[in-house]
């Protein structure tokens, strides 16, 4: 039976103007089934010229898990699992997030799923369902038992940043000079502010662009982590963020519900100089590809690649409509896919494609390396 440390979560959430004191406090699943073995993964070897990159989002872990077996025989260098990686079945106020860790247990009992990860080094954020709350952000109550129970899943070591501070973002860096890409996977919830619900509610989302003047994404530590990223040397920059940041076509969660911090992010890429970013997400159990040349040093790709088994389809039990897309190139695949990024080094060219379940390309662009700087 497992069990977790919740000292830092009971001392920031019952104590957060006292000093941090030594509980030795656990808590422990009650029952067999909520027993979790860490999906841990093959190790990424950071020596290694990565090739092919696969990610995806949005994962029900009752449902069918066969497009695990599909990104596996990709054979790609490593997959991104960049949010909603399950879902809990009852998110409520349950301090035991008894029915996430059931869902994290199912993940860990998916064959498909294992097999990936004894062939493919896994990068591991979250989105809200897997976050412990829909929509959920910086208030959430139990975010530091989230991030306990995130750390035990996914086998984050002692010797790891994310086992010593708050939110889940991270960093890895692959390849020689010249063939160098820099991998950041930002943490979109622990810090968040509330967003601003529109009234009247729109038939496209529930949340209005916030004026607040202390609106917050990422937190200042974060930001001040990513500014420090942005400025080692890399030739490619795959920025992972679990929700959108390009799109502008909707009133669902996305970066631009926080338009004062979408700013700030396009001015760090300005002001920074960062060369080579190309951006990934997920949530919107859609995938799109997006550019977008305004407020940015070069033009700035977007790929959206969701869902990888709960697809829109499923979900409306109709055609989805298309959403207006400033900024969106083509339409939108709204059956289960994933995204994988082709690196030609010989060539110097990005190859972003959206790819279904039976591993055919439904939507490519390719982008030019060169083309990626100030």
């Amino acid at each position: 039976m497992f069990k977790l440390s919740i000292a830092r979560f009971l001392n920031r959430l019952t104590f957060p103007a006292l000093p941090v004191f030594a509980l030795s406090v656990a808590m422990s699943a009650t029952a067999d089934e909520f027993e979790i073995s860490p999906m841990t993964s093959m190790v990424l070897d950071e020596a290694k010229t990565v090739s092919r990159i696969a990610f995806g989002s949005c994962a029900v872990s009752t449902n069918s898990q066969e497009i695990f077996t599909t990104i596996k025989n990709t054979e790609s260098d490593l997959f991104l699992f960049i949010g909603d990686n399950v879902y809990a079945k009852t998110e409520k106020d349950d301090p035991q997030l008894k029915s996430l860790r059931a869902s994290y247990k199912q993940l860990s009992e998916s064959k498909p799923f294992q097999q990936l990860r004894d062939t493919t080094p896994l990068l591991v954020t979250w989105d809200d369902h897997d976050y412990g709350i829909n929509d959920g952000g910086g208030n959430w109550d139990h975010k530091f038992f989230s991030q306990q129970l995130y750390n035990h899943v996914w086998g984050i070591t002692e010797d790891d940043p994310r086992a010593n501070r708050d939110g889940v973002y991270f960093s890895k860096i692959t390849g020689e000079a010249g063939k160098r890409i820099q991998f950041i996977l930002l943490d979109t919830r622990f810090f968040r502010s509330d967003l601003q619900v529109a009234v009247p509610p729109t038939s496209n989302g529930r949340y209005a662009m916030s004026d607040a003047e202390d609106q917050q994404m990422l937190g200042e530590t974060q930001w001040a982590w990513l500014e420090q990223q942005l400025n080692k040397p890399a030739d490619v920059r795959v920025i992972a963020t679990s929700i959108q940041v390009i799109a502008d076509g909707h009133n669902w969660e996305a970066w631009r519900t926080l338009p004062k911090e979408r700013n700030r992010f396009y001015k760090l890429l300005t002001d920074t100089q960062a060369n080579g970013v190309v951006l990934i997400s997920g949530d919107r159990h859609a995938s799109a590809i997006y550019r977008q040349t305004e407020q940015v040093p070069y033009p700035l790709w977007e790929v959206t690649a969701s869902s990888l088994n709960l697809p829109l389809t499923q979900i409306l039990k109709r055609d989805p409509e298309h959403e207006s897309g400033p900024f969106r190139v083509g339409v939108p695949f709204y059956e289960s896919s994933f995204g994988i990024i082709e690196v030609d080094w010989d060539r110097q060219k990005l190859m972003l494609q959206i790819r279904d379940e039976h591993d055919r390309v439904v939507i490519a662009n390719t982008v030019r390396i060169a083309d990626l700087k100030p």
